[in-house]
């Protein structure tokens, strides 16, 4: 039933008094002198205002909104009452204070700020906040700063615009040219606690002119244009419940495409399909997965500076250099597994008839005035010369999609790269059918251009059946529920920029963006000031943890630089790092999945979740990725440590399985390189439940095309064991449409409790369906314990176990203690509607054995150490070798615990500098490698190498 709204109007008269326990919007308006306030509730915890001098449009319609803003259907608040010049409903109270129209808001029993006016009557006018008891804020969206931190929150900084008008890519000396984009959304935080609700808020202006906020003093204070201030407050217990209205407020995200989760291949540009054939044929050498290419602007070529006569704007292949286009794409998606983005520019050249219809239908944006000519657009003409589309003119933008886009994807292409929507280049004259009511000048659209821009790519997939997916390089509030990934623009090649990059991805998230990236490696390879094949490694190892899509990309006009892992940086770390991403495609997909019907976001800053926590407040070297999984950053020359910080709680490492207790606290020099490659530090907490995939040298790219033809569908489980019981739910579909939002979707509750000695997992019985979804799959379950298993079951049956890898993985199901704290058992394939509990006996004694090492002989500075054929030995690495002790000069001895058992170990002494980790030994022991076999349990005493 459709519910009447109820409007009261009060003129700052204490005399009147209304309230209601009859759930609907309230508006209540307050004026003074020539000024005037509303004050509009739209739920219990959430409340709009518009604070103006002039004329009031009265409380009889809704408070306008923006673009940024998607629901506009709230019902209102359940009860509300108003007492003179307060306003109360069950989650905050407003009281507004005569003569002034300064508004204070409360979560109702405390302040959270009070907003004041300033300059009201001026043209940059805004709001003084008070600071209060408020310690940490977040959000804002994009600003980089000089320092190369990857910490910090906004207390304390200024968030200024990038230009002019706003969104900007900006250039500085750290990061190189990167992206400014205004997302206005701040979240505030009180002091922690641990007794009483939490003391923070949520606040989004809804302007689509330039911004600046300081956030330096006490008040803090907010400006910009625009004859209204408009802005939405949001309350609530902690940041997870203000972020999720936030995101309820601007626009879920929807499920991108699954190969959004996988690697794509980037640079300036790709001239031909020889060179996306040579980057594809050198991956798949070497055994990299790989979901697509995106092509920059030789995709349709001609691209000529200065000139009318470019093909800006052609947006149809260069057929010269990329023939045959239909067929080839076709043959990359069916045979070789990838697919294609293709740039476009909202440019077009004035010689082009492309600019000559545009501008016959109106759908150019215009020099001045209405029936003016397209505005021609000199400064900056690296692209040539030309107009401009007008994307706040809908049947411009539909028109344009129908055109242009929709030829591409039904050739095959997959994704749309949207450049320079800021936009870049504009005539600052200019005028455009604009997105506010009468306004019509370029300061009344900038920043919602690139919105406007990405909802008409979304407005033109919404007919079909395939999901959108875009890359753009600014945006504003809202322009997630598009499909939209975000990425910082032509950062430079420096670790500072790697490590800002990570701060503002944290400052990202809290603004909504799920989606974000970079240009991997950094697209200003002549600002390099470190070892390139370095940089590249720790960022390509960041951003296979931290971004959507994986998405290497320089400028190779020269074709000279190199941006496939498998030429540039450590190929060994490249491939594990990119593999350890394509094994966690089902977790990531789950999050997305999340965030799409809850607005959970995917990558938070560590604050989040544990906001009462003050050691992770401005903590933007550490992510999390979705609830359990933990990630330190590594952005920094010479770097084979680093000091991690874990919350309070137990931890478990995500590469070794080494188990952590902490109480809230520093664990020192946790080593980057593992097994011989470089890895982030990761931790799982206790409880986690994180699916993965089958990945191996046979797998091509994320939705599961094999180089063998086979398919690896198995459902698998890794879990780490806590006395308290957890769930995760794995999401599945079919990867491309739009079916999941209509309910084709299955969905599989995972479970896990330790009772006693007893790890119990339990893979309930799928739900829901798809389209070509695998009526039945082996499950695998991977359980991180302190021991090793003496027994496992499967829904009260024996498994059988085995004593090495290599027997499990022949058989159809089974167990086998791994070594590292792993234990790995199997079902065989099964119906999925049928549940499968495993239940592990836990408490049999890992393998251990003491390495020994005669005659190690030292000089200064030098140590000897053990490395070996296992994990736990360094896989060969001299790099990740285990340093013994000197127990009797010059004989050098160490214990190593959790050894697989029953495996055979080929090992050798090798003398190696005690610092910076060398990859190379100063000297291995001659001779035949050292041989032994490890017990089934316990201790299996001493192996001895000598030189």
């Amino acid at each position: 039933m459709t519910r009447a709204l109820v409007f009261l109007a009060a003129l700052l008269m204490p005399s009147l008094v209304a309230s209601s326990a009859q759930a609907a919007v309230q508006r209540v308006e307050f004026t003074s002198g020539s000024a005037y306030l509303i004050v509009e509730f739209l739920d219990d915890d959430l409340v709009h205002f518009e604070l103006a001098n002039g004329t009031s449009p009265g409380v009889n319609t809704s408070i306008f909104s923006t673009p940024q803003v998607a629901k506009k259907d709230y019902m209102g608040p359940s009860s509300f009452t108003q007492s003179g010049d307060t306003l109360t409903t069950p989650a905050m109270k407003v009281e507004v204070t005569a003569g002034t129209l300064c508004v204070k808001v409360s979560d109702p029993a405390r302040l959270l700020y009070e907003a004041c006016p300033r300059n009201l009557a001026q043209p940059w006018k805004g709001l003084a906040i008070t600071k209060g008891s408020m310690q940490n804020a977040y959000g804002l969206g994009e600003q980089f700063f000089m320092g190369g931190s990857a910490d910090g929150d906004w207390v304390g900084r200024t968030r200024s615009p990038g230009g002019p008008y706003g969104n900007a890519m900006v250039f500085d000396t750290d990061n190189g040219p990167v992206g400014n984009t205004q997302i206005p959304v701040l979240f505030a935080v009180g002091p922690a606690n641990t007794n009483t609700a939490n003391l923070n808020y949520g606040l989004l202006l809804d302007q689509v002119h330039k911004q600046q906020w300081n956030l330096t003093g006490d008040p803090w204070t907010v400006d910009t244009w625009g004859d209204q201030l408009r802005w939405y407050t949001m309350t609530g217990p902690d940041l997870p419940d203000l972020r999720k209205d936030y995101m309820e407020l601007t626009g879920r995200p929807p499920v991108p495409p699954k190969k959004a989760f996988g690697m794509w291949v980037s640079e300036f540009g790709y001239d031909n399909w020889a060179e996306i054939d040579n980057r594809l044929n050198g991956l798949r050498a070497d055994a990299f997965p790989v979901d697509g290419f995106v092509l920059d602007l030789p995709w349709f070529g001609g691209v000529t500076a200065g000139s009318d006569n470019t093909r800006m704007g052609t947006l149809s292949w260069d057929t010269n250099a990329f023939p045959n286009t239909s067929a080839t794409i076709n043959d990359y998606a069916t045979n070789k597994g990838i697919g294609l983005m293709t740039i476009e520019e909202s440019y077009v050249g004035k010689n082009l008839p492309e600019h000559t219809d545009l501008a016959s239908r109106g759908y150019l944006v215009r020099s001045g005035c209405p029936g003016c000519a397209p505005a021609y657009l000199t400064t900056n003409d690296w692209w040539g010369r030309g107009g401009m589309i007008d994307w706040t003119q809908d049947a411009a933008a539909d028109y344009w999609h129908t055109l242009k886009r929709q030829p591409l994807a039904e050739q095959g292409v997959q994704g749309h790269w949207l450049d320079l929507g800021e936009p870049e280049m504009y005539d600052a004259g200019d005028w455009t059918s604009g997105v506010l009511p009468g306004k019509h000048a370029h300061a009344d659209y900038h920043n919602v251009y690139n919105l406007k821009w990405a909802e008409s790519v979304a407005r033109g997939y919404a007919s079909g059946t395939r999901r959108p997916f875009m890359l753009a390089r600014s945006g504003a509030a809202g322009i997630q529920r598009h499909g939209v990934a975000m990425w910082s623009a032509d950062i430079g090649s420096k670790l500072t920029a790697l490590a800002q990059q990570q701060n503002v991805q944290m400052h990202m998230s809290m603004s909504g963006i799920d989606y974000f990236g970079s240009d991997i490696g950094g697209f200003r390879r002549e600002m390099l000031n470190s070892d390139l094949n370095e940089l590249y490694t720790q960022w390509f190892a960041n951003g296979s943890w931290f971004e959507v899509p994986v998405r290497p990309h320089t400028e190779n006009l020269c074709n000279c630089a190199q941006t496939s892992p498998d030429k540039i940086g450590h190929k060994p770390s490249n491939l594990a790092n990119l593999r350890q991403r394509y094994e966690l495609a089902p977790y990531y997909y789950s999050l997305a999945h999340r965030a799409h019907l809850f607005g959970e976001p995917v990558i938070p800053p560590l604050v989040h979740a544990y906001q009462n926590d003050p050691n992770v407040r401005e903590a933007g070297h550490e992510k999390l990725i979705g609830r359990d999984l933990l990630v330190g950053v590594a952005a920094g020359a010479g770097e084979r440590d680093r000091d991690i910080y874990l919350p309070a709680g137990t931890w478990y490492d995500y590469a070794t399985g080494e188990k952590l207790t902490s109480s809230g606290q520093w664990f020192t020099d946790r080593p980057l390189w593992v097994d011989g490659v470089f890895r982030l530090p990761a931790f799982a907490r206790a409880g986690a439940i994180i699916p993965k995939a089958h990945v191996d040298d046979k797998t091509m790219n994320v939705v599961g095309k094999r180089t063998d033809g086979t398919a690896r569908n198995e459902l698998i489980a890794r879990v780490y064991p806590h006395t308290t019981s957890t769930d995760f739910t794995l999401y599945e579909d079919d990867g491309a449409t739009t079916a999941y939002q209509s309910g084709s979707v299955r969905t599989t509750r995972i479970s896990q409790q330790l009772s006693g000695s007893t790890a119990t997992v339990t893979v309930a019985a799928s739900t829901g369906a798809y389209s070509a979804a695998p009526a039945s799959r082996s499950t695998v379950v991977e359980l991180v314990a302190d021991t090793q298993a003496s027994a496992v079951t499967l829904n009260g049956s024996p498994l059988t176990q085995h004593a090495t890898k290599s027997a499990f993985d022949a058989a159809a199901g089974g167990w086998y203690n791994a070594g590292g704290n792993l234990i790995v058992a199997k079902a065989a394939s099964a119906s999925v509607t049928a549940a499968k509990t495993f239940a592990f006996t836990l408490g049999q004694a890992p393998a251990s054995m003491t390495f020994r090492c005669d005659n190690g002989t030292t000089d200064p500075g030098q140590s000897i150490y053990a490395v070996g054929s296992v994990p736990q030995l360094g896989a060969w690495s001299v790099a990740s070798a285990v340093k013994l002790a000197p127990t009797a000069y010059p004989t050098w001895t160490g214990t190593i615990g959790k050894l697989p058992p029953n495996t055979a170990i080929d090992w050798k002494c090798v003398k190696r500098q005690e610092s910076g980790y060398p990859d190379t030994a100063d000297q291995w022991q001659p001779g035949a490698n050292t041989s032994l076999t490890t017990p089934a349990t316990g201790d299996g005493g001493t192996s001895t190498g000598t030189f």
